[in-house]
């Protein structure tokens, strides 16, 4: 699938103010500093599509993004940043769930792990989470990049594995780099696929 027309319509911390409409959305969410703005610009063929940033958790918002007018990709604040105070993160923590578990048009979620890291906590029960309401999801490894040789391999491999100690089934996975466009196409048609198959419900 080409993206053709990449266009931000709106921003808001309430579901209930996301665009009306049956388009099916996509959403990206993963802790602050995994290069989420980065992908999504990667993905559209976009630079300054979503706001990158240097300082991590700037995104507070729900940024919905549409795509060849016909879905959405959706931009969701990013959670477990140390520094914001309590109050802001469990602000953060209303709005993420308030979206994932309310907003019917949500298809999939893309939650994006940093592969260079090892298996974290947080990302591990936000999984946990997903699985407990039932929530579709897949992974999205980025910086896929930063790896040379078969680190990249056998650090995924060790997070699929880990994985595998709470899941009997394992959710699709992406490996992707912004950088380099690696996993562009596959994350794609991936959502082109499922598109597809919406459409003949």
């Amino acid at each position: 699938m080409e993206i053709t027309s990449a266009e931000f319509v709106i921003s808001n911390t309430d579901v209930k103010k996301c665009p009306p409409g049956i388009f099916p959305e996509y959403a990206f969410i993963g802790r602050s500093n995994v290069g989420k703005s980065s992908l999504i610009n990667m993905m559209t063929g976009r630079k300054g599509l979503a706001m990158t940033s240097a300082t991590p958790g700037k995104t507070m918002l729900i940024n919905h993004f549409l795509i060849n007018k016909s879905w959405y990709i959706v931009d969701l604040p990013g959670y477990g940043y140390a520094r914001r105070g309590q109050k802001g993160k469990s602000q953060i923590q209303r709005i993420i769930e308030d979206y994932i578990l309310e907003r019917e048009q949500m298809t999939n979620l893309f939650v994006l792990i940093d592969s260079r890291l090892d298996p974290q906590v947080i990302d591990i029960e936000f999984m946990g989470w997903l699985g407990e309401h039932g929530i579709p999801f897949s992974i999205v490894f980025t910086k896929g990049d930063k790896l040379k040789g078969g680190r990249l391999n056998s650090n995924i491999q060790q997070y699929l594995k880990k994985l595998k100690e709470q899941w009997e089934e394992l959710p699709p996975y992406f490996v992707t780099s912004s950088e380099n466009r690696m996993g562009k196409k596959e994350l794609l048609d991936y959502i082109e696929s499922i598109n597809k198959e919406l459409n003949t419900k």
